[in-house]
Parts: C-alpha cells; sequence; structure tokens
C-alpha cells in the first residue's frame, strides 16, 4: 500500500511521487488529492471562462449607453478575446509541465483582474476611446488562455480509465461560466452594488426602443473580482503539482505525430464551434432579429446556447469511458452537420414567427458540439502516453479558442458583402462534414488502425 509519504511535496509545491495508474496508490491518498484538484482547478476555469466571455455580453449594450460603433467594430471587440485567447493558449500548453499547477493556477487566475478592473472603469464613460476597448476585450483573452495549462493539469492527476470523465467534468463547468456571464450580466446592471455610487460609480442612461433606464453596466466586470480573488488564493494555499516536468523545447515532440493535427481539427470543429457561436450568439440575434418589432433581447436568449453545450459535456463525458470516444465524436459530428443545414433555411427570417425555430436549431447544434467537446478529450489521452497528452490537449485547446474570432470576423464579413449569416453556415456544414469522415476513417470505423 502506498504511505501518506507517498504524497510528500518538494520545496512545497511538487509532489514528490504520482501514479495515478497504481491502483493502491490510487485508493491510498491519490484519488482524493485528484479530485480535490479537480474542484479548485474547475473553479477558478470557469471564472476564466466567464471573464473570456465578459465582452460577449456586454457589447450589445454599449450602443443602447452610447457608444457610437458600427456593426462591423461590434463583432470585432467581441472577436479580440477569441484571438488574445487562443494566442495565450500557445503559452499556456507549456506552462504546466514548467512550472506546475499550482503556480500555473493560481496566478493565471488572479491576472484576470486586470481586464476586470479595466472594464469596470471603461464602460462608465461613452467617450472612452474604441482603442481601449479593444486592447480591454484582448486582456479578457487571459480568460482564454487558462484552459490550455488547466486541463492539461487535469489529465495527469487521472488514471486514463476516468480521464474522460475528469476532463468532462472540469471543460464542462468550465464551459458554464459563459452562460453564466450571459445570463447574470443583464440582471446585475439593473441595481448599485457594494454602496452605490461612492465606490461603483454613477449609472448610465439606457435607450433600448424608445424607452430610458438606468444601469450600471460596470457591475457586469465588478461582481467578479472578489470570486477572482478569493479562488486564486485558494488555489495558491491548497493546490500540489505532479512530478511530470519537460521544458520548453522537450514538448515540441507532439508535432512529429499525425495524431496531433487531426485531433486539432476535430476539436475545432467542436470547441471552436461551441466558443465561436458563444460569443457571436447574442449580436447574431440582434442582427437577424432585431430590426423586427418587438424584436427579443438577445441576451434573453443567448446564454442558453452554451448552457446547453456545458451541460452536454459533462454528461458526455461518463459516456465517452463507456462507448470510447471516437464512437461519440462520430455521432455528434453528424448531428452538428445536421443542425447546421437546418439553420441555413432560417437565417434569412421575413418575422419573429422563424425566431423559435431559429433558437432551437442553434441549441441542437451546441447540445453537440458540446457532445464533441467531452469525447475528443477522451481521445487524446488514449492516443498519446501523460506528458505528450497533456500537450495535445493544451494544443488543441489553443488553436480552437481562435474560434471567438474566427467566427466574429466571418459574421462581420458575411454581413458586409452579403447582408446574411448563410454563407458562414454553409462553410461550416462543408467543414463539419469534412471531420466527421475524418474522425470515422482513423478512430471511429471497425478495422480503424487507432481505435480510440
Amino acid at each position: 500500500m502506498a504511505s501518506s509519504a507517498s504524497l510528500a511535496t518538494t520545496g512545497g509545491t511538487w509532489l514528490s511521487r504520482w501514479e495515478p495508474e497504481n491502483d493502491s496508490f490510487w485508493r491510498s491518498g491519490g484519488s482524493r488529492l485528484a479530485w480535490r484538484t479537480l474542484i479548485i482547478t474547475t473553479l477558478n476555469l470557469t471564472m476564466a471562462f466567464i471573464v473570456w466571455f465578459l465582452v460577449s455580453a456586454l457589447v450589445v449594450r454599449l450602443p443602447q449607453i452610447g457608444f457610437r460603433f458600427t456593426a462591423g467594430e461590434l463583432f470585432w471587440l467581441a472577436a479580440m478575446p477569441g484571438l488574445a485567447g487562443g494566442t495565450l493558449r500557445l503559452v499556456h500548453m507549456f506552462l504546466t509541465p514548467m512550472y506546475g499547477t499550482r503556480r500555473v493556477v493560481s496566478l493565471s487566475t488572479l491576472s484576470l483582474l486586470v481586464p476586470l478592473l479595466g472594464w469596470f472603469y471603461a464602460v462608465q464613460n461613452p467617450a472612452t476611446p474604441y482603442w481601449v476597448l479593444m486592447l480591454l476585450a484582448f486582456l479578457a483573452g487571459l480568460g482564454g488562455g487558462n484552459f490550455s495549462s488547466f486541463m492539461p493539469s487535469t489529465s495527469l492527476f487521472f488514471p486514463k480509465r476516468l480521464q474522460g470523465t475528469a476532463l468532462a467534468i472540469q471543460a464542462g463547468i468550465g464551459n458554464f461560466g459563459v452562460s453564466i456571464v450571459q445570463f447574470v450580466t443583464p440582471w446585475i446592471i439593473g441595481f448599485a452594488l457594494f454602496g452605490g455610487a461612492a465606490f461603483m460609480g454613477t449609472p448610465q442612461t439606457l435607450t433600448k426602443g424608445g424607452v430610458q433606464s438606468q444601469v450600471y453596466l460596470q457591475n457586469a466586470a465588478a461582481v467578479w473580482i472578489p470570486f477572482v480573488l478569493v479562488f486564486g488564493v485558494c488555489a495558491w494555499l491548497m493546490l500540489k503539482s505532479v512530478p511530470v516536468k519537460a521544458n520548453f523545447a522537450q514538448q515540441f515532440d507532439i508535432f512529429r505525430s499525425g495524431h496531433t493535427w487531426a485531433m486539432t481539427s476535430l476539436y475545432m470543429m467542436t470547441f471552436g464551434a461551441f466558443s465561436g457561436l458563444s460569443a457571436t450568439f447574442p449580436l447574431l440575434i440582434k442582427q437577424l432579429f432585431g430590426h423586427f418589432e418587438g424584436a427579443p433581447d438577445p441576451l434573453a436568449w443567448a446564454f442558453y446556447g452554451p448552457l446547453v453545450g456545458s451541460a452536454a459535456r459533462v454528461l458526455a463525458g461518463p459516456l465517452s469511458d463507456r462507448l470510447g470516444g471516437a464512437r461519440v465524436t462520430h455521432w455528434a459530428g453528424l448531428g452538428m452537420l445536421a443542425a447546421t443545414l437546418w439553420l441555413t433555411t432560417l437565417t434569412n427570417p421575413s418575422g419573429l414567427e422563424s425566431f423559435p425555430m431559429f433558437v432551437a436549431a442553434m441549441l441542437v447544434l451546441f447540445f453537440f458540439a458540446g457532445v464533441g467537446n467531452a469525447s475528443t478529450f477522451k481521445q487524446m489521452p488514449m492516443l498519446f502516453e501523460p506528458r505528450q497528452a497533456g500537450g495535445v490537449i493544451g494544443f488543441t485547446g489553443a488553436i480552437a479558442a481562435y474560434g471567438p474570432f474566427l467566427f466574429g470576423m466571418l459574421f462581420a464579413a458575411s454581413f458586409a458583402k452579403f447582408q446574411s449569416a448563410t454563407p458562414v453556415f454553409y462553410g461550416l456544414a462543408a467543414f463539419f462534414a469534412f471531420n466527421v469522415v475524418l474522425n470515422w476513417w482513423l478512430y471511429a470505423r471497425r478495422g480503424a488502425t487507432h481505435p480510440c
């Protein structure tokens, strides 16, 4: 049996031994530490997603409180956190084997205070220059970057038989941050927080449909500051690091495998679509249906998409452990393809009567994207040894994090040239079809050389 000394640390951060595939080690203390680590890092990842998608909740309100931006400029603001998130994930994918879970999770969480404080002050003045808002939107991408160090860390803590479940729990609950920020923002801006104007600034006048009201848009950022502080400090005090180390150069061996690139394409299909549509769903509702009389409030509906996708990711983790990730990815891809083709019939509305069907089709797309998010993360640990699997998880997450940026640019260009979102959905359908065939041939078909 493993003794308590088996979990001793060196220097207060690094565990001296970690053997999750050793059953006696796992039962005598490893399991307890792994699940505790999962809880703490998941709370911190949820805050990261909240900050990453904060801009998507703010951008539809900015014109209503006096900011004067074109539709293209608003899509650029919504897209910028995706550009930053993807770029910063390319850095984060190397951090855990170099600096360890404790340092990476705690310090990267505390860095989220920078964009939160910036947006708190910026939205209070409609004269804030556009370039400042673009910079703050980029800094919101700090939250997007965290995923590619948190998730590889989790893959190191758990045995292969539980990695689908553990990764789905962490990523799925973390993804709930998207829905949380889009759901909480319309409510939290409706009243003064923490002592009112003396500490939190004065309200802004919001004009919607000719009706004026007083709002505190700065609350959308301020409400998360205490949570970031508490969770970041808890991570520093309670987390340890697995003794799986590699320098920067050693981690490049993952790029010699074709599976790295195949899984990157598959995860771009699933999480790229999830993150990209989560960031643009509010603006998409506004652009397609906002000019009709009695138009729906985008934020009253948009949060349902990431909510459904996040829940599907949590539920699909154990299913992928049981059935195999490739099989689940295959059906998820087919579901995404069908939903996207359905959407092409709903993106040129003549009135609000098609709005319920549009939302339903989007929710179906989010559901299958969430399922695929879980199943692809089951495939990666089965294809690679633990340290490499962590690197591939980080890299695929980095590339897929460009989803908000790519989708923002695609929709902006499509509306500018065609006054329609339909061409984007046709392009997505072709990409999804390619990935369904790729996954089936490499991993899911009977007789596949690398079933996973």
